[in-house]
């Protein structure tokens, strides 16, 4: 399919997925969920990919769900949420169990359901102008896009339960302290920054970026001993690959590794 509210291009290892309909404030609607699932299809089929960095075109990074389009046929808002969910949700299941991590870069305010997909993201590197806003129970909606699981994750179940119930809107450093961002730089570093860390992730063992993508994701689901054999299968398929014999010969050598991704 073609895209017409976000871009995906494919560049040296980077999979850059921006979203691209600034005029609105890259909301959420309909088109773009059957575009994120597209995209997460093209993505994860590519075996090229060692990161994804996640932009935004324009001021703002998102305003979220596009409450324009809740309106217009409030009758059919129940099925029409689950037709959405349906393919905005698979795309973000499928980003979050491949090998290749996630590096978002966020400008001015970030709304609800896309300020939980961001939140899903591994690293997160925010403007100095950022602000995150919970948003849902301002409009007496409860949360989707992942934003249960991904604030809880970055914020903990209690920091998250407040930040949605009380509707919060956090400034960059509020969500820096919160854990829901990892870097705060000035607006005009945000897009070198992000390419600088999504670089640096592109060059890594991305293999072993994967499993340990899903052992974090598995952490709060598994007993300790399931856990911990999790661990052990996961570490003993890396060290068949070629990036795991690399890097202990480049250890052993005192040189730096280079690594290949597989």
């Amino acid at each position: 399919m073609s895209f017409t509210k976000l871009s995906l291009v494919f560049d040296d290892g980077l999979a850059r997925l921006e979203f691209a309909n600034p005029e609105c404030g890259n909301p959420i609607d309909g088109v773009l969920c059957a575009e994120i699932a597209e995209a997460a299809i093209q993505i994860s089929e590519n075996p090229t990919v060692r990161c994804v960095l996640v932009t935004a075109q324009g001021k703002a990074f998102s305003f979220g769900g596009d409450v324009s389009s809740f309106i217009a046929d409030l009758d059919s808002l129940p099925l029409n949420i689950k037709r959405w969910t349906t393919t905005l949700h698979s795309g973000i299941a499928r980003l979050q169990r491949m090998n290749a991590p996630i590096v978002a870069a966020v400008q001015g305010v970030c709304v609800g359901g896309m300020s939980g997909f961001v939140a899903g993201c591994d690293i997160v590197v925010a403007a100095d102008n950022a602000r995150f806003v919970a948003a849902y129970a301002g409009i007496g909606f409860s949360c989707d896009a992942g934003s249960s699981i991904m604030y809880t994750r970055r914020m903990g179940a209690g920091r998250a339960r407040k930040f949605l119930m009380l509707n919060e809107t956090l400034l960059a450093p509020d969500a820096l302290a919160a854990g829901l961002v990892d870097e705060i730089v000035a607006n005009d570093d945000l897009a070198a920054r992000a390419e600088t860390i999504a670089r640096q992730i592109a060059a890594g063992p991305t293999a072993a970026f994967g499993e340990i993508r899903r052992l974090l994701n598995s952490v709060h689901d598994q007993p300790l001993e399931t856990q911990l054999e999790l661990e052990a299968q996961a570490l003993a398929r890396i060290a068949r690959s070629a990036d795991a014999r690399e890097g202990i010969t480049a250890f052993a050598g005192k040189r730096a590794a280079v690594f290949k991704g597989c």
